[in-house]
């Protein structure tokens, strides 16, 4: 049968989802928990790529496996033999063409920033501190111009290997709570690096550096030299994904 997992993890220790041969991802822990409990090769197809330092409360994995357990089971089972970062809230059975990555309808991410005059060192690993004030009402209008379906090649990593760069965005929000700054964007789709990259040209805009209007010249350039820096990896983490 095949088996879809949502997987909560802190992703500060791994080198991101996906197996590579300069570190530990998530992927491989779970392939070789998954592999241990089951008895058998398991190999997890991944939603979401997500990168070295990036968390995770809602990434989707789905793998083969023949077992008589129930897969409402497998994650009460499967939890005794991940590290404490790691965990599956949830696990079931779905059809044999279910694909986590090709059938997504939308992802949700936040990015968290504090913005203070000092780090909390509480958060350092789950918020990215800056020191400016950034006034989160000019971020608020600057991310209005993202919201719509457009051509995001300004907000792609330049090494982003795609068909297309057009995404549609549903929501764009910025919050301030106390001293943090919560980027919270949903969409059908994101480049690679896309959310960073976003998030990096609202902290450019929010600190003045940039102005409101450049959001708009930005997108239409299509060139990511135009776009601001990738914001730091720790402050970003993917919340939801939903399916048909």
């Amino acid at each position: 049968m095949r088996v879809m997992l949502t997987i909560a993890y802190d992703g500060t220790d791994y080198v991101g989802w996906q197996i590579q041969h300069n570190g530990l991802s998530v992927q491989q822990v779970l392939d070789d928990a998954l592999s241990e409990f089951f008895k058998q090769p398991i190999h997890c197809q991944g939603a979401s790529r997500t990168d070295a330092g990036v968390h995770s409360l809602g990434n989707v994995a789905a793998f083969d496996v023949d077992t008589r357990m129930p897969a409402e089971k497998i994650a009460f089972g499967i939890n005794q033999s991940l590290p404490r970062d790691i965990v599956v809230v949830d696990s079931r059975q779905v059809p044999e063409d279910f694909h986590p990555r090709y059938g997504a309808r939308e992802k949700t991410y936040v990015y968290r920033i504090q913005n203070s005059d000092f780090p909390d060192p509480t958060r350092r690993l789950y918020t990215y501190h800056y020191r400016h004030h950034l006034d989160e009402e000019r971020m608020k209008r600057a991310a209005g111009y993202l919201i719509g379906e457009h051509d995001f090649t300004s907000f792609s990593s330049i090494h982003a290997q795609t068909k297309t760069f057009v995404r549609t965005i549903y929501e764009l929000s910025v919050e301030r709570v106390a001293d943090e700054i919560q980027i919270e964007i949903t969409g059908d789709g994101f480049l690679y690096n896309m959310v960073r990259i976003i998030a990096g040209t609202l902290i450019q805009i929010g600190s003045g550096l940039m102005e409101v209007e450049d959001m708009h010249r930005i997108l239409n350039a299509r060139d990511r030299g135009e776009a601001g820096p990738t914001a730091p990896p720790q402050g970003l983490t993917l919340v939801q994904i939903v399916y048909n």
